[in-house]
């Protein structure tokens, strides 16, 4: 799985990030993703349908749609212990139900698919599925949405091994948040990994990991990546992705420097100093590292419109599967994050809604119908038995009355 996954997630992740800029953010491209890879199920093959929606979704996801769609069923149908996921497909009540049921057989089983709740309901949705983190959903409900998908992601974890604190100061002379923050997070002596990594797109680059505690032998390990100032967030980014892949194997990262290979003194990312010690390593040269870090934490609403992000045609696949016609679509993502002393918490909830114009204007009557005077009431009893027969009682009347004494509405 991580195979199949880890190549077009990086790719979709780049183009993600490009889109939402070097500025501090949070974003989730696994949620964005996710939600391509559900619309993947309800997708024609047939290149001439819906305008080649299907080829340009397949584009977007960087794989086949059978391939993404199996990974969003496997992934969302047997649920990671730390990390919550969640997705759902919402239509208006009394449309959607003429497209064809092959597709909603193929989605994952953990999807919920039902009528499309009011903002009340999905701002519940986000709260119930993101830890409460997020507490309200990034679409609004307005009266032209016909459809809704959505996916969650949410963890909440607590180091294997807290970080220890230390002076701000420990982050560098040339650090701008030395000399704005007191305390920053110091690595402790165990429990976390440290390694300057040799990279060909932006030399040697400074990597942490934290694990997080297990839970059934299921566990998290948050990747921390820097390069020199210079070097395009957007690279750094594709670098941690990469080192990414065999972090949860607690590996040493593939290009792993030795100590001994580098000068001693200042860099802009470390500074390596060597002392006489007694030791049991090889040829008697220990390696030892830590790392300073600031805590840190965002929140960012990300627009997910951008043709390259793939909503465009996954909003197109979905409405052809629902049968509906849609003239416009949203797509947005809600992310939120922090990373301090004792653990790390992150949500993302992320909408797709499919937009119709306004019908045409007409005309509409409505009764009020008022029992103001005496009326009649009959019980009559239903009788649909499971196995399709109906029973003796359908049908029959039960109760009656005769209503000519109505009474005050009893205080609540």
């Amino acid at each position: 799985m991580r195979s199949d996954l880890h190549g077009p997630l990086s790719a979709y992740a780049a183009r993600l990030h490009a889109t939402v800029g070097d500025g501090h953010h949070v974003a989730s491209p696994l949620g964005a993703w996710l939600l391509l890879a559900v619309t993947a199920t309800t997708a024609d093959p047939d290149p001439a349908v819906a305008d080649g929606a299907a080829v340009k979704l397949a584009q977007a996801l960087g794989t086949d749609l059978p391939s993404a769609a199996e990974v969003a069923r496997t992934l969302l149908d047997a649920p990671h212990p730390l990390v919550g996921s969640a997705t759902a497909l919402w239509h208006t009540a009394g449309q959607g139900d003429d497209g064809s049921a092959a597709w909603r057989a193929a989605l994952p089983r953990a999807t919920e698919v039902g009528a499309l709740p009011d903002q009340a309901g999905l701002n519940a949705w986000a709260r119930e599925h993101t830890l409460g983190l997020i507490e309200t959903f990034p679409l609004k409900v307005e009266s032209e949405v016909v459809f809704i998908l959505a996916s969650a992601l949410a963890t909440r974890v607590s180091w294997a091994t807290p970080f220890d604190v230390a002076d701000a100061r420990a982050l560098g002379a040339g650090s701008p948040w030395a000399g704005q923050l007191r305390r920053a997070l110091r690595s402790p002596s165990q429990g976390h990994r440290c390694a300057i990594v040799s990279t060909a797109q932006a030399g040697d680059v400074i990597v942490h990991a934290a694990p997080a505690r297990t839970t059934d032998g299921a566990g998290l390990v948050v990747l921390s990546v820097a390069a020199a100032p210079q070097v395009p967030p957007a690279e750094v980014l594709a670098i941690a992705y990469d080192l990414s892949a065999d972090a949860a194997d607690g590996a040493q990262p593939a290009g792993s420097r030795s100590l001994f290979d580098l000068p001693l003194g200042e860099t802009p990312l470390w500074t390596l100093t060597e002392e006489r010690v007694h030791t049991w390593d090889r040829d008697g040269r220990e390696e030892r590292h830590n790392a300073v870090l600031p805590c840190w934490s965002a929140r960012n609403d990300h627009d997910l419109t951008a043709s390259a992000l793939g909503f465009p045609a996954a909003a197109t696949t979905l409405a052809a599967a629902l049968a509906l016609r849609i003239d416009d679509f949203t797509a947005r993502q809600t992310a939120v994050a922090r990373f301090d002393r004792y653990g790390f918490e992150a949500a993302a909830v992320t909408g797709m809604a499919g937009i119709t114009s306004m019908p045409p204007e007409g005309v509409a009557r409505t009764a009020e119908l008022r029992f103001g005077n005496p009326y009649a009431v009959v019980a009559v009893a239903t009788d649909s038995r499971a196995d399709g027969v109906t029973g003796p009682w359908h049908g029959v009347p039960v109760f009656s009355a005769w209503v000519a004494e109505p009474e005050e509405v009893p205080e609540a």
